[in-house]
């Protein structure tokens, strides 16, 4: 991932949304993260990558099972 100043992003606008065609752009503003700027079609791929289900189909549905089963005691608990 390449890095820039805010203020070299500023200046250089049209040469980040060129560097960001071939990977993330970070920008930093006083040695901190602020933004990263990335092509459309990285930026698809993450969503799709975030959609995809992060606990197995099975454990899913023994989590449900188990909320039918003690939906009393989630509730008392919730309180």
């Amino acid at each position: 991932m390449a890095n820039i100043t805010a203020t070299d992003a500023k200046n250089k606008f049209g040469q980040v949304l060129e560097m960001a065609q071939a990977e993330p752009v970070r920008i930093q503003k006083n040695g901190r993260d602020v933004a990263v700027v990335m092509s459309p079609e990285q930026y698809a791929a993450l969503v799709v990558q975030s959609g995809a289900p992060k606990v197995r189909p099975v454990v899913e549905t023994l989590m449900a099972r188990s909320i039918e089963r003690r939906k009393s005691l989630y509730e008392a608990l919730a309180k």
